[in-house]
């Protein structure tokens, strides 16, 4: 009945269920994860240098997208290769189950702080793997129409489950600070199952490469310059999401000190926050979903961009007006309420742009190459983003660190609207012809 109801053919449906199980999954490992900057450095004592390199950690490694994704198209059996992938990334988390239980042993033996580091390294890795395929397996499986539908659906049920799931792991780390070397490891496991799961979406039809990887690599970089060259309207969306990523990582930076420091967040507060806003996100997913099939993914970047503006304008004065109510263990203010109802706006667009957005610029056969242009742009705006936000935050105060972010935004959504208007104006003086 699911495929009547959605109005979707019957294979559709059966991938629909695998893609859902496996959103559902991942919701309930982010929403831990969402956690871990508090857990870093408030548990386990982190510099900020370290607390940069950790966030920073999830995108540096999408410089490597393009070998990767040169890689990936000469392996015939992708089934295999993503179950590979998910025991190397994913079970290194089972080291946690050593780390010391107690404050002082992350002091005298500041390692454990690199081992940390170095474990999450590997988790991360399975994202430059992973997410090419994903969009490629999901892309053949739906119809056009239904691509960005589907893919809304999807992760509105992914943001119910992260947000119950960082809120319930934060009652729990109140209750005790290192319960994260139990549960960690927990997601390391269900994560690699979560991957054999995905595994089961049948695997498009495609030429496997069989040229020399470097050569390759070399010539997707030759690529690249050409796409950018030549796709104009591509270019102008990935000059967009570059301010858009300054932006966002010299803010994400020192959000986690900021709200540490200022606000002296206990990890129920600090995780209500970090995922809070997905209940708004969630009743907007299906609208955005059904937006983004109909209108010019420039158009519906503006938006995703000038909500994360309007929030981080928030936060720079939200430092000032701290009244709140307490609910429970939960401190709710009322400046923060605000903020986070624009990064709801933003978490909503955000979750369907940044993985498919890439894909309303090409043909079906070049979507894993323009997602790993994507991805690889990401990486590069990563090299440094993070840690000139903690100098910025360390030179001049947070106020000045969200303010320069917040005018890397309104760039990014100036030069979405000119980028539109530009070739709706050129389509125009065409049509008159």
């Amino acid at each position: 009945m699911l495929h009547k109801v959605l109005n979707i053919s019957i294979g559709e449906r059966r991938v629909f269920n695998w893609h859902l199980q496996f959103s559902l999954i991942q919701g309930l490992i982010t929403g831990v994860f969402a956690l871990n900057e508090l857990v870093f450095i408030k548990d386990m004592k982190g510099t900020d240098f370290q607390l940069s390199i950790l966030l920073e950690l999830s995108v540096l490694l999408l410089l490597i997208t393009i070998v990767t994704t040169e890689f990936i198209r000469r392996i015939a059996n992708k089934r295999r290769m993503l179950i590979l992938a998910a025991a190397i990334t994913h079970f290194p988390l089972l080291l946690l189950l050593f780390f010391p239980h107690n404050q002082m042993a992350y002091q005298q033996q500041p390692y454990f702080h690199y081992l940390f580091l170095l474990i999450f390294l590997f988790y991360y890795l399975n994202l430059v793997i992973t997410l090419p395929i994903i969009n490629q397996m999901l892309k053949s499986a739906y119809e056009h129409n239904n691509f960005g539908r589907l893919y809304g659906y999807a992760s509105a049920a992914n943001k119910v489950v992260i947000m119950i799931a960082a809120l319930l792991f934060g009652f729990l780390l109140d209750y005790s600070n290192y319960s994260f070397v139990y549960i960690y490891p927990i997601m390391g496991i269900i994560g690699f199952l979560s991957i054999v799961l995905l595994a089961r979406i049948p695997q498009p039809e495609e030429e496997i490469v069989k040229t020399g990887l470097w050569n390759s690599v070399r010539n997707s970089l030759i690529f690249t310059r050409n796409i950018l060259k030549e796709n104009k309207a591509f270019l102008h969306f990935e000059i967009g999401f570059m301010f858009y990523g300054f932006a966002f990582m010299i803010s994400a930076a020192v959000i986690p000190l900021y709200f540490n420091e200022v606000f002296a967040m206990n990890h129920a507060t600090y995780g209500f926050y970090k995922n809070g806003y997905n209940l708004l996100a969630i009743l907007l997913l299906p609208f955005f979903g059904r937006l983004l099939g109909r209108i010019d993914a420039r158009k519906f970047a503006a938006i995703t961009f000038a909500s994360l503006m309007f929030f981080t304008l928030v936060l720079t004065i939200a430092q000032y007006y701290k009244q709140y109510i307490e609910i429970g263990s939960v401190k709710l203010y009322y400046s923060l309420i605000l903020a986070y109802a624009f990064y709801g706006v933003f978490a909503a667009t955000m979750a369907l742009l940044w993985f498919i957005g890439s894909a309303y610029f090409c043909k079906k056969e070049d979507v894993a190459r323009y997602q790993s242009i994507h991805l690889s742009l990401t990486g590069l705006r990563a090299i440094f983003s993070f840690q000139i936000g903690i100098l910025f935050y360390l030179s001049f105060g947070y106020a000045f660190t969200f303010f320069i972010a917040s005018l890397s935004l309104l760039v990014a959504v100036l030069l979405m609207v000119w980028s539109f208007n530009r070739d709706y104006s050129c389509q125009e003086s065409l049509d008159d012809l």
